[in-house]
Order: C-alpha cells, then structure tokens, then sequence
C-alpha cells in the first residue's frame, strides 16, 4: 500500500500520509511521493487547494524511531546532513510553492511533524489533535524548520519551553497559542476543512499566489523590500482576468466567478 495517497476533486487536492499503523512516521516512500506531488501540484493549472491530511488516528508522528538506531549504524555525519538537507526541501517547497495548503490534523502530530504542519498555510484541528516538539525526548534538536515557524506562531519564550520541555498540548491549547487557526469537533474536521478549501480553490487563484509571496517575505524580508514585491505583486493581478471579473461583479452588485487567470 503507497504511504501517500493523492485524490482530487473539483480543484482541490488531498494528499493523505499513509502509514496508520505508525501514525504517519515519515518514510523515504513517503517523503519522495510528497515531494513530487507538491513540485507537480506547484504548477498545476487545476489545482486551487491543497489539503494535506493523515490516514487513521494520527497526522504525522515525525521520524520513525524504530528505525532510527539502524540509519544511525548505517550513516556518516556527512550522509546524514545531506539527507537532512534533501528532506528540508518538503517544508520550503510548503512555504514557497504558489498554491495555499491547508493542514488538515485528525490526531498527533510531532517532531518532523509538527515541522511539516506548520510549514504549511492553515491549520485545522480536531479536537483530539495532540501537538510536541518531541525531539527532547529522543536526544534530537530539531529539524524541518519546525524552530523558524514555531517561534514566529508563538513567540521565543513560549517556542523555548516546547522545545526545551517537548511538553504534549492539546488542540485548544494550540488555537489559543495560535499554532492552528480552528479547532473543530472531529467528527466536523473534514467538511470544515473542505468548506476552507473550496473557499481558496474557487477564489483569485493567481492573486493567491502573489498573497503567498507577500506574507512570506514579510516574514524574512525588511518594510522596503516587501513594499517593492507588493507593487509588482499588485500590478500583475491587475491584469488578470479574475481581478477585471472581480470589478464588473462589484459593479453588477454579483458575486465573483473567478476562472484562476
């Protein structure tokens, strides 16, 4: 069985991690499958949204520990850092590829896990969703951008104590900190997620885009620089075809019926 699915419908893309029995540890098979898909779905014309969601009773519990001890017998330093490397390209391609990708977490979610969730754009959780940094626990220091992301979600003090501690929170604790956007009953986590979908799916896909840009460069980048990518930004989407229809809906006092060019 593949440890990633991929489903689409109507211009939104699901991508479900599938190892339940492992409550999602990251797998090579898994790692390369979401690459691809993610560098496909970069430029792929029908996709609107992306979900990213979690087969079973978890999301994603970060690297398999049982087979840490093996790659560890198996590796150089040198082999190890570069993979490392390679696999980092998941959170940045999360962070920089144009489409909007919502994580969708039915469960626990840590360690590398937790670096991929909040990698992404929004973030749903279900109520028995489970959030740790984990990586104290195994004598690790952290990887997959979770240190960058966290800290800009919760501020240092706070992304200290969950690194330091790898203390366990639960999803409430996680929407009042502002790691997720919603939490939801479980039973509502899918239709809320997709509701969230479809609303980005069937909006100004290439203003999206642009938007994308702009907030991650307000998150690296100085005032100046990100007024310069807003006014190119903005001149672009103003001729797009989804901005013109945008103005004649407003005008025709109609909702918009946006075509993603």
């Amino acid at each position: 069985m593949a440890d990633l699915i991929e489903s689409a419908e109507n211009g939104i893309v699901t991508l479900t991690l599938n190892r339940p029995e492992r409550l999602n540890a990251l797998s090579p098979e898994m790692t390369a499958a979401l690459k691809e898909a993610l560098e496909r779905l970069s430029t792929d014309r029908d996709c609107g949204a992306i979900v990213i969601t979690g087969a079973g009773r978890g999301w994603c519990a970060g690297g398999d520990v049982k087979t840490m001890e093996a790659r560890g017998r198996e590796q150089t330093f040198e082999d190890r850092a570069e993979g490392l490397r390679r696999a980092h390209q998941l959170p940045l391609l999360l962070r920089t590829m144009p489409k909007v990708v919502i994580a969708s977490i039915n469960g626990p979610v840590a360690g590398a896990g937790l670096g991929l969730a909040l990698a992404c754009d929004l973030r749903i959780a279900g109520k028995s969703a489970r959030f740790g940094t984990a990586f104290a626990r195994i004598g690790y220091s952290g990887d997959y951008g979770g240190s960058w992301s966290l800290t800009r979600l919760v501020g240092t003090a706070k992304a200290r104590e969950l690194y330091f501690t790898a203390d366990i929170i639960d999803a409430d604790e996680a929407g009042r900190l502002g790691i997720v956007n919603k939490v939801v009953p479980d039973d509502a986590l899918r239709e809320e997620t997709t509701a969230m979908a479809r609303r980005i799916a069937d909006g100004p896909r290439v203003a999206l885009g642009y938007m994308k840009r702009n907030l991650l460069a307000a998150e690296t980048e100085p005032f100046q620089t990100v007024l310069e990518l807003e006014a190119a930004h903005q001149a672009r989407c103003a001729f797009t075809e989804d901005h013109k229809e945008a103005v004649a809906a407003f005008n025709e006092k109609r909702r918009p019926v946006f075509k993603g060019r």
